[in-house]
């Protein structure tokens, strides 16, 4: 897999780049590629939440989505991954195989940094403590995925924990940092990079 590392970069910016790559890699024109970047604040409005008449409350800036799922939180203090990959390799036949080997990753990157971190039946993700650090959704055409995962680090305080998320009350998904971890971004990229051959099946271009 290639790895490009972005700066804070706007998400309509990014998500213009993603149908880019999307279309190169179902061309065969690159291999698969994982992207880490961070957002200025934006709650993305997927499907599931427009056709719930889901919305953030007032004050946040929002984005409509093609990606599964509801209500998700972009902002400072977040990592953001989106693997632009072609999901053919063994135990990748459905959306429900990838989302469980994407959410592996996490929690075998947080295990690495000493955060004992779980799935849970409530909802897909990652969770500590009870609580939801990381939100997955993705997209497909042709089996390459576009979107991916968040885990948030060290959000702005009550942000993202105002977000009914998901179908989720508000309050369930928090951050890290709220949970007493403190890890950088740079900490936890370099553990998903480190995890991700085993996790994924694919080794990173470093």
């Amino acid at each position: 897999m290639d790895v490009l590392h972005l700066e804070v970069t706007p998400w309509g910016v990014t998500d213009a780049s993603m149908r880019e790559h999307q279309q190169e890699r179902i061309r065969g024109e690159r291999e698969d590629l994982i992207i880490f970047v961070e957002h200025p604040e934006v709650v993305t409005v997927g499907p599931r939440a427009r056709n719930e008449g889901q919305a953030p409350p007032p004050g946040y800036a929002t984005a409509s989505t093609d990606r599964g799922g509801g209500l998700t939180w972009h902002g400072p203090g977040q990592l953001v991954v989106y693997p632009i990959v072609h999901w053919n390799l063994d135990g990748e036949a459905n959306v429900a195989a990838v989302i469980h080997r994407l959410e592996g990753w996490v929690i075998a990157a947080l295990a690495e940094l000493g955060i004992e971190a779980h799935r849970d039946d409530r909802m897909q993700g990652v969770w500590v403590d009870g609580r939801k650090v990381c939100s997955i959704g993705l997209s497909f055409l042709r089996w390459v995925s576009r979107h991916g995962l968040t885990v948030n680090l060290d959000t702005p305080a009550g942000r993202v924990e105002a977000l009914a998320g998901c179908g989720l009350r508000p309050d369930m998904t928090t951050s890290l940092r709220a949970l007493g971890h403190d890890v950088e971004r740079a900490t936890l990229v370099d553990a998903m990079l480190r995890t991700a051959a085993q996790s994924l099946n694919r080794e990173p271009n470093l």
